[in-house]
This record gives structure tokens, sequence and C-alpha cells, in this order.
């Protein structure tokens, strides 16, 4: 059976502002010292498993032209460009309706486009696994990765029976405390939830359309009019009216036919500016430093310069991004609050910073 690979490439990527700007978001940059961007890193290391002319992306209708730019070798009418915002579910109904349109069936692979994979020989390993599962049956299959501490900032993935290369999904969790991480830990039948999965075209649209089924339905006009003129129209009317909603919760908590395979292949969301001393090399002193950069006497600090010499004295974990128009200074404990200046700069009107 055919394969192919949808990325989901239309988030925000708020948390690494002022970077990761509405008009470039983060699956656009390159946060590591080989240069490449993290959705030209998504496709590259896919493609010893899918054709170029079989990838699709969705994103947001207003980055089209930056994923020409960044990855001319697929096909323009694979890029699927949403016209609004509205989580997942209506973003792999939408792809699964047109590749439906092209292929009738196929094997459809679902990946963020903004992780990195460490080993990508084991990534490949396990995406083949998932295919075979995915190949039998109406099986939905969605990739875990195996726990190595407590993470309180990921939701998981409890699982049960083995049933040959992958084990059936008893129930998904949502972010727990520190406490209820560690018991999950322990208990060795917790998987971290990537946003990874894998099914069959046609087995996704059953459960679209026993449990989405307005969603379901307005998908389907949408892939009967790809290829026409009334596509556009079709896409606007439809895709605005979907309910916003994740894959998780509308598909994947109520089905029963879900089935996970833990991975190990050195996976990271690279959530925030925390990720960027996981992913590249830091000095004997645990910094991080990107172009004009001068440290004095510091630790833990990444500093990620921009035209300017920046020059830090006695720092200790401290993120420091410069840009044209921003400077962003942070303790690494409030990376988080990051979203928090983006929601002061919207309140004040300022937002050609955002």
């Amino acid at each position: 059976m055919k394969i192919t690979a949808v990325i989901m490439a239309g988030g925000r990527g708020e948390r690494f502002w002022p970077k990761s700007r509405n008009s470039c978001p983060k699956q656009f940059l390159s946060l590591t010292s080989d240069g490449e961007t993290m959705i030209r890193k998504t496709v590259n290391r896919l493609r010893p498993m899918v054709e170029a002319e079989d990838i699709f992306i969705v994103t947001n209708a207003a980055y089209k032209d930056l994923v020409k730019d960044q990855l001319p070798e697929v096909p323009e009418e694979n890029i699927l460009a949403e016209p609004c915002a509205r989580n997942t579910a209506p973003c792999i109904a939408f792809a699964a309706a047109v590749i439906g349109r092209k292929y009738d069936d196929a094997i459809m692979l679902v990946l963020p486009s903004d992780h990195l994979i460490g080993y990508e020989d084991i990534y490949i390993s396990t995406l083949k696994k998932a295919v075979a599962v995915a190949e039998e049956g109406k099986n939905l299959v969605t990739i875990g990765i195996t726990p190595t501490y407590p993470e309180t900032g990921y939701g998981y993935i409890n699982f049960g029976k083995e049933a040959g290369s992958a084990y059936e999904v008893e129930r998904f969790v949502e972010k727990p405390d520190l406490a209820t991480a560690k018991k999950y830990l322990a208990s060795g039948k917790y998987l971290w939830n990537s946003g990874m999965f894998v099914w069959k075209i046609s087995s996704i649209m059953t459960d679209l359309k026993e449990f989405m089924p307005d969603i379901y339905e307005g998908a389907l006009r949408i892939g009967e009019s790809f290829g026409t003129d009334k596509f556009t129209e079709t896409l606007v009317k439809e895709f605005t009216a979907f309910t916003s909603e994740s894959i998780d919760f509308g598909i994947m908590e109520k089905a029963s036919n879900i089935f996970t395979i833990p991975g190990s292949f050195g996976w990271d969301d690279v959530g925030s500016w925390l990720a960027v001393e996981r992913i590249n090399e830091t000095d004997d002193d645990k910094n991080y430093v990107d172009g004009d950069v001068i440290t004095v006497d510091s630790q833990r600090t990444t500093i990620c310069g921009g035209k300017r010499l920046v020059a830090a004295i006695g720092t200790r974990d401290i993120i420091i991004v410069d840009t044209d128009d921003v400077l962003l200074v942070c303790s690494k404990n409030n990376t988080q609050d990051v979203k928090k200046v983006i929601a002061q700069l919207k309140e004040r009107g300022r937002n050609e910073l955002v």
C-alpha cells in the first residue's frame, strides 16, 4: 500500500518568541548549529520511506510561500493551506480527504513539523512497524515515547496488552503533576504522547464519520472539490465552519481500535528556549552561544545573538535572545511566560512585534 506523510506545520511557535513570529514561526527557523530549519529536517528524515510527491504539508495560508521556498521538491498542490486555525482534527481530516481523493486509500503518517529526532534509522524502523500494524484492519496507531524522567509537560499514553509489535492503548491522560508523573514512570506502563500517528485513510475516515460527523462531512466536500475550480471556495466555506478540536480528544480518546508502539529514537519536541541547550553543544560552563557573543564568568546561559555584540557577565541560568527589534532576557525558570509577553504586546496594539 502507498505510504504518504502529512506534516502539520500551521503552529505559531509562540514560546520561541522573539525569533518565532507570526510571519515566520518556529518550524521555519533553524534552531540547530547545522543551519537546517525544523521543517526541512522533518522532510529529510522521511525520504528513505516516503517519496517527495507523497508528502503533504498542512499549514496556514500565510505560510504557503515559506513552505514552497524551503521545500521546493514538494508539489505545490500538496501544500494544503488552511484558511484559519482549527486544531489537529480538522487539519488531519482535510489532509485525509485530499489524499483519499488522489489515491482512494493509502497509509497516512501524521507528523509534527517541529520535532527533532536523534536516531533516524531507529525512527524509520519504528514507523515501519507502525505501518504494518495500521495495515491490519482498521487500526489507528500512535507512536509513544519511552519516558526517561518524570516529565510534567507532556500528555501520557497508558498502554496495556501486547499485540504483536504494538500494545493496546488503555487511555490517554493529560499532563500530570510531578508525583503522578513519577508513578507513571515507575509503572513502566506509560509513554509520552508524541503527537505522531499512523493509519490508513479509510480507517481514520471511518472513525471521523462515527465520532466527528460534521467534520467528516465537511472534509468529504473539500476532498471532492480538490483539483477543481471550486476548491478554494469550498475549502474556506467548510473549514471555517469546523469546530476547533484536537485529534486526541475527538478520536483517540473515544475509539476502541487504538494501538501504540514505543519509540526510543532520541525524540525532542523542542517546546521552549530550554531545548536549545539540549539539542546543541555547550561549552565547559554549560553555556550555549550563537553569534557575536562574549561571556565572562557565565554558566548555564543560552545566548542567541543578532547583528550586534552580546556580552554576558556573571550570568546564571539565563536565556538571552537578540533580534533586530527585540531583546529577550529570561530566567530559565520562566520560559513558559514568554506567552505572557506576547499577550501584553497584543493588548498594547504592538502587533508588529508579535
